[in-house]
């Protein structure tokens, strides 16, 4: 795979060049805006922690590489847990899966800062359990999966969310969940993207005249074998690095899934 600029194939804009002292005026005044921010992002996160809870059925049972196990299981002895829910196409071959998922999914692949503070992480999926291992292999994912196919939520339910769960001995509780751009903040390679000139490189940034005009939000998900932002004939852009990746003749996604 290449590593073409897709962000900025025929930039003209430049951030307007000046000595060091300015920027560093200028970085000034843009800091205080960022710990404004960081501040406001603490009291939005104290806000969190003092939300009320729902008692879940913990016993509830998903279906795992051990087979099924009940949902208070995938604590592994902690006291909180984190999930990821993970769209499904089923029957699709793995170029065919969940683009956006594959985002969340790729950058959650190590959980040892979350073990840590005593919180286990897992990634449940609405697919069929016995679909999920060979995707698993291919992609290199070593977190733990779990089927949570006709689960109704918190536990299974509408798929692509963050969702948060406290245990206390057996009782389990839903304490938090987002979605949408509420999935952004553990995803990294955004945060990185937001610390460059020219961002995500997306139609809807806010940029000075004469940047490069921005392609479609997520254009970033799929790529040709190129690194060039396709759709018909591509792959989520992890999926070119793996052993075994091939060529794609078609997108191969089924026209529903369940």
């Amino acid at each position: 795979m290449t590593t073409t600029d897709v962000r900025n194939p025929a930039a003209t804009g430049r951030p307007p060049a000046a000595d060091l002292a300015t920027w560093r005026a200028a970085r000034d005044e843009l800091l205080a805006r960022e710990k404004a921010h960081t501040h406001e992002g603490d009291a939005i996160a104290a806000a969190r922690r003092r939300l009320p809870m729902v008692e879940i059925d913990g016993a509830t049972e998903v279906v795992g590489a051990a087979g099924p196990v009940p949902f208070r299981d995938l604590f592994q002895g902690r006291n909180e847990l984190i999930v990821y829910k993970h769209m499904w196409h089923d029957g699709a071959p793995f170029q065919g899966q969940c683009e956006g998922c594959t985002v969340s999914a790729w950058q959650q692949r190590d959980a040892v800062y979350l073990n840590a503070r005593g919180v286990s992480f897992a990634i449940l999926t609405e697919g069929p359990w016995e679909e999920v291992p060979p995707y698993l292999e291919f992609m290199g994912y070593t977190q733990p999966w779990y089927s949570v196919r006709g689960v109704d939520a918190p536990i299974g339910g509408e798929m692509g969310h963050f969702t948060v769960f406290l245990r206390d001995g057996d009782r389990v509780f839903l304490t938090y969940d987002t979605t949408g751009r509420g999935t952004e903040a553990p995803d990294a390679s955004f945060a990185l993207l937001d610390m460059t000139p020219y961002g995500r490189g997306e139609a809807w940034q806010d940029n000075p005249d004469g940047w490069p005009e921005g392609q479609r939000a997520c254009w970033y998900w799929r790529s040709d074998a190129s690194g060039e932002p396709t759709w018909e004939t591509s792959r989520p852009v992890p999926q070119w690095t793996r052993p075994g990746a091939t060529p794609v003749t078609e997108l191969g996604r089924h026209e529903h899934h369940q």
